[in-house]
């Protein structure tokens, strides 16, 4: 018997790439990293909707100053839920309040990894975000088998290097599917 927990456990860490059929104008070809599924619900994070703002918009924003200028770092929106909280998800380091997410990926949410970061002593890679994704106890598995979402799993690469605008096509192609080959139509192929 396949344990539940386990069950919905296996979607963090994991991308959630919005169908072709996902019209909501939120999701519409979204990547979201998922960072936390349990039986209450889950929690993730857009990874490719860069908003007009940047690093240092935000750190004025927070009255942090900074002794050196952090340059023009983008921000991505990471859902539609929450835009007055921050979000730093990143490969290594560890801040105030980091939490690890797997053995690659964690997520902090405290000040002092915006100002590591403005002073060049972040993390190597990170993506800085505003906002946030949820759904409710089982949701995201519902939506899941109505084809809303297509899960496949994380690709640091996508994460960090793939610029965002490609990341939904090249998130899909990690499944070896053209998106070209994708019916916007549940239930056709």
């Amino acid at each position: 018997m396949i344990n539940k927990t386990n069950q919905i456990n296996n979607f963090v860490g994991q991308l959630l790439i919005a169908s072709p059929s996902l019209n909501d104008p939120n999701f519409h070809q979204t990547v979201t990293y998922i960072c936390e599924n349990d039986e209450s619900g889950s929690f993730g994070l857009i990874i490719n909707r860069p908003m007009k703002t940047n690093i240092s918009e935000v750190l004025n924003q927070l009255n942090l100053d900074t002794p050196n200028e952090p340059g023009n770092f983008p921000v991505l929106q990471g859902g539609p839920v929450g835009l007055e909280r921050g979000f730093v998800l990143h490969k290594e380091g560890e801040w105030e309040n980091t939490s690890r997410i797997n053995e690659d990926i964690s997520i902090t949410t405290s000040k002092d990894i915006l100002l590591s970061m403005a002073s060049g002593n972040g993390p190597s890679e990170s993506l800085l975000i505003l906002g946030y994704s949820g759904w409710g106890a089982g949701q995201l598995e519902q939506e899941l088998k109505t084809n809303s979402w297509i899960n496949a799993p994380a690709s640091q690469d996508i994460l960090f290097t793939v610029p965002y605008k490609n990341r939904w096509e090249e998130a899909i192609n990690l499944l070896g599917v053209n998106v070209s080959n994708i019916s916007g139509q549940i239930g056709h192929a």
